[in-house]
């Protein structure tokens, strides 16, 4: 008979080893990996923290996730961000633990810690994982969306109440993970109400309380974020000082430099008087120190952010063809770019240590990142392989599955497809093709083709199983 307290002490050592195998690459590095977004994120936890607890405001703060900020200040405290890479790796091990529990549930660390072991080595999970940003907290938000749909028997109470914070944080973490939240939810909601059971076969209740759920947790994020950013702002919204992403998208795509171009000056916008600044790259257009919106005075920026959807929806009836077929065209440039290179040095990195970290600076200086001398090509490359060989075995393993498959896989897969495909979506359209967007979510699907190998596997030794006591009967 199976002792519980040794069960449990296995699958916490379990855990434990996936998140130390996860932060190898911040290990590796020699200092938690970052992007000049980091810093952001890591110095406006303290000046919101204020406002909310001791109701100290300030005229500024930031553009940023305020909640991805609030949730990582409890490890780091503007001291060392070596707490974040921790919380992060163990959160991202555990859930990673419940998928694979719920797909192989028979000696889940025998198929969990090699599953890991090749997800880290071959894949950028445990880069992002390592990475001081909220982008690890979507493909976790999206695993956690799966296990409360589809494998919530597989939960215990206690995991079911831990996954609620978690999927709330990872929603509120990022824009366009609420979005593809939204997307999933009713994707989702439309599954359970079809009349063939391909994804689920459970009571049509069952399936609508799963999804309700997942409906739940949007209200709550979204709730969070009016309350919070009304309550520093005086105006409820769920993005806050959203920068104009849309319409910088718009001009670079083409369209909207179109529709300036003809319908200036009697079309009164703010961007009829800089016709010569128009870039075709959306990060120059917000972010260049000579760009439009950066040079913008405040009540310039808020000119251009009120006058930015009737300048896009503008554009759209104006040009629909030639903005839905740069569209697609950026969607699937965002769908096939996964390399790792979101990790190149930076020398405002540096020069932000001074307030955000102080005393870490020459740490990081130290680190393969600020070196320049991290393997990023042959990273890229090996994964892109990887995802390749994945998809082939996928592809071979799913018709040997079909018949005697998991009741969880399909529901599973729908969920990572429709999220990779939904994310290059969402990014590529709204913002900007960038590897790093669509690379913090490719792993997961290796981890699909990781999970029918061991479903595989598991049918195979309950296949034999009979077999080898009739044999030992005889």
């Amino acid at each position: 008979m199976r002792n519980p307290s040794r069960s449990s002490l296995v699958h916490s050592a379990a855990v434990l080893l996936g998140a130390l195998m996860l932060a190898g690459p911040a290990l590796f590095n020699g200092f938690p990996l970052l992007y000049p977004d980091s810093m952001t994120y890591l110095a406006d936890g303290p000046p919101v923290a204020r406002a909310v607890f001791l109701h100290q405001f300030s005229e500024y703060y930031g553009v940023r996730s305020f909640f991805y900020s609030l949730g990582i200040l409890p490890f780091h405290w503007n001291l060392s961000a070596w707490p974040v890479v921790a919380l992060q790796c163990l959160l991202v091990a555990w859930v990673l633990w419940l998928v694979v529990r719920s797909i192989a549930p028979r000696r889940v660390a025998a198929g969990y810690l090699p599953l890991m072991l090749v997800l880290t080595a071959l894949t950028s999970v445990g880069w992002y994982a390592s990475f001081i940003m909220p982008d690890i907290l979507g493909p976790i938000l999206y695993l956690a969306i799966y296990l409360l749909v589809f494998a919530s028997d597989t939960l215990s109470r206690s995991e079911r109440l831990a996954l609620y914070p978690i999927a709330v944080w990872g929603i509120t973490a990022h824009a366009s993970h609420f979005v593809l939240a939204a997307g999933l939810c009713l994707l989702l909601a439309v599954a359970a109400i079809l009349p063939w059971r391909v994804f689920d076969r459970r009571p049509l209740r069952a399936r609508l309380l799963s999804v309700a759920q997942v409906a739940g947790l949007l209200a709550v994020a979204a709730a969070l974020q009016f309350a919070l950013h009304g309550y520093l702002y005086g105006k409820p919204s769920l993005n806050g000082e959203r920068p104009p992403y849309l319409a910088a998208r718009i001009i670079a795509d083409g369209a909207g430099r179109w529709y300036l171009q003809k319908n200036c000056p009697q079309a009164n916008l703010f961007l009829c008087g800089h016709l010569q600044e128009l870039s075709d790259d959306p990060d120059s257009f917000l972010w260049d120190a000579d760009g439009i919106f950066a040079q913008a005075s405040e009540e310039e920026r808020e000119q251009i952010s009120k006058e930015e959807m009737p300048f896009v929806l503008a554009t759209i009836r104006a040009y629909p063809g030639q903005q839905f077929a740069r569209s697609a065209s950026n969607f699937q440039q965002q769908l096939l770019a996964f390399g790792l290179y979101g990790f190149d040095p930076s020398p405002w990195i540096q020069n932000e240590f001074a307030t955000v970290l102080p005393g870490a600076r020459e740490h990081y200086i130290g680190s393969r990142q600020a070196r320049d001398a991290l393997p990023l090509d042959l990273l890229t490359d090996i994964q892109f392989w990887f995802v390749i060989a994945s998809l082939a075995a996928s592809g071979t393993l799913i018709p040997l599955l079909w018949r005697r498959h998991s009741n969880l896989l399909p529901g599973l897969g729908l969920v990572i497809v429709a999220a990779v495909v939904a994310n290059a979506l969402v990014t590529g359209v709204l913002s900007v093709v960038d590897d790093r967007y669509q690379c913090r979510v490719i792993w997961l699907v290796p981890l699909l083709a990781g999970l029918l190998l061991l479903d595989w596997l598991h049918q195979r030794q309950g296949a034999m199983a009979p077999a080898t006591q009739r044999s030992a009967s005889s």
